[in-house]
């Protein structure tokens, strides 16, 4: 408990510590005009209340990712607790809040441009491929995961079964999709959302009483923090970090981040929103690691609460948390925990489908410089997107998800490298994104190379090629830093 309490106070004291520093290098303007009043559109760029445009851009990020990240992450032990803080404070929120503020600079940009602007053309247009494809596979891994959880809610309802329920469900969640992404953004997504997310942040109060208030075990960092306790021996580095991506750092994030760029009515409040839902996203996470591993130890199990964990997620083989967070809210918190806990992994993937939709959308508009402002024009770019995610349904989920996995931090890790290019144009202090840059690109690389669904090869010559190619752009920024401080 003490590890754990402690790593909650630190995510809180990071965000008014670092979280403030990080604001006075990007150097706020209070008096600027943002883009939601300059460029209001009626669609897209809307002024909105901070409170709102911060339970958003929460829920935008949010998804399920918090919550079934972090319990198949604490399966590598407390390590987990130590990735959820540093990554949250040093990476992923500075990341979040880089990537809305620079948006916010640019009349909202979406992410390939603001990438394009500070490291060229060829960047640009990968950006927009790689943008588009994860994008895409987002809103596809959640629209089938909250209809295919429906499904099992509704199964033999009115005689029909399981097949036919998630048919039936997939169809619905894309009406909603299609109306969220194509409806201007205060129509359903500012109406609703607010609503998600502060049930949501309610879900996550309740499960932290259980942790305090309920029997099991906890793990503390004299627990060998650094030695991975999965139950099928996977090493801490580089999967713990790819597989708590939204707790930590996510690169879906920064595809959000333009979406409330476009509705911030002061540059004063882009802490609050950017740097401080992510913060928000890293409680959520840590709650959660520690009640999934706490619930898993009640009941006798704590010799091997990890292997239990697992097992209690897998009853037919198949990895699925969405069967513990069921568990853990009906247990602890009874009928109202039940009601939450279906807004919570249902309402939640939903939200964040339909959001992927319209940022793939704004992102094909802006490199097509196509108005937005009629519907038809938005259907008619909407609607391609559409056909190809009701194509890729018929995906093998486990393969879908475990490339959604690496392409969210590969984007995350070309961002950071952005961010920092773009702080040190602006002679402002670039290392706060240059350092985690440096730490993702280990992390993105090495894991590409070791893992199944990619190269397969040995873990240290994959290693050692993630620290030389961090080394080979390491050495290229500084020598364009040295010529940027010449020409100055």
């Amino acid at each position: 408990m003490t590890t754990f309490i402690i790593a909650l106070v630190a995510l809180v004291v990071g965000y008014f510590i670092y979280g403030a520093f990080v604001e006075r290098v990007f150097g706020v303007e209070p008096d600027r005009q943002t883009p939601a009043y300059r460029l209001q559109d009626g669609a897209d760029y809307i002024p909105m209340p901070t409170w709102r445009v911060y339970l958003i851009q929460f829920l935008n990020i949010a998804g399920t990712g918090p919550i079934f990240g972090a319990i198949m992450g604490i399966l590598f032990g407390p390590a987990a607790y130590l990735w959820i803080v540093f990554g949250c404070i040093f990476a992923g929120s500075v990341h979040d809040y880089l990537c809305g503020m620079i948006s916010l600079r640019q009349d909202g940009a979406s992410l390939p441009e603001i990438v394009g602007n500070e490291l060229g053309n060829a960047a640009r247009q990968g950006m927009r491929l790689l943008s588009i494809a994860l994008l895409l596979c987002v809103a596809t891994v959640f629209v089938t995961t909250s209809a295919g959880l429906l499904a099992a809610l509704t199964d033999g309802t009115w005689g029909m079964d399981l097949a036919t329920w998630r048919w039936l469900w997939l169809g619905a969640v894309f009406i909603y999709c299609v109306l969220a992404t194509l409806l201007p953004i205060d129509t359903l997504i500012g109406r609703l959302y607010p609503l998600f997310g502060a049930a949501l942040l309610i879900m996550a109060v309740g499960v932290a009483v259980g942790i305090v208030t309920q029997d099991g075990w906890l793990p503390e960092a004299t627990d060998a923090i650094f030695q991975s306790h999965h139950p099928k021996g996977l090493p801490i580095f580089p999967f713990l970090c790819i597989t708590i991506a939204c707790g930590a750092i996510s690169g879906f994030h920064s595809t959000q981040s333009p979406l409330m760029a476009r509705c911030l009515n002061n540059e004063r409040h882009g802490r609050i929103v950017f740097y401080g839902a992510m913060i928000t996203e890293g409680i959520v996470a840590l709650i959660w690691a520690a009640a999934a591993i706490k619930f898993a130890s009640a009941n006798g199990h704590t010799p091997d609460a990890y292997g239990n964990l697992a097992d209690i997620m897998s009853p037919t083989g198949t990895t699925n948390p969405a069967l513990l967070v069921n568990m853990i809210c009906q247990t602890w918190m009874g009928r109202v925990g039940a009601i939450l806990a279906v807004l919570g992994v249902v309402a939640a993937p939903i939200t964040s489908g339909d959001t992927a939709y319209r940022s793939a959308r704004l992102i094909i508009a802006d490199f097509m410089h196509i108005s937005q402002k009629g519907f038809l024009k938005r259907l008619a770019i909407a609607l391609p997107l559409f056909a190809i995610s009701g194509a890729m349904v018929f995906i093998d989920f486990d393969v879908l998800w475990r490339y959604f996995a690496w392409t969210n931090q590969t984007l995350a890790t070309c961002c950071l490298w952005a961010a920092a290019v773009w702080l040190l144009n602006n002679k402002k202090n670039a290392w706060i994104a240059f350092l985690p840059a440096l730490f993702m690109t280990v992390v993105v690389t090495s894991y590409i190379l070791i893992a199944p669904e990619g190269f397969s090869l040995p873990y240290w010559p994959s290693f050692g090629a993630g620290i030389v190619l961090s080394v080979v752009l390491g050495v290229a920024f500084m020598r364009y830093r040295s010529r940027i401080t010449h020409q100055s």
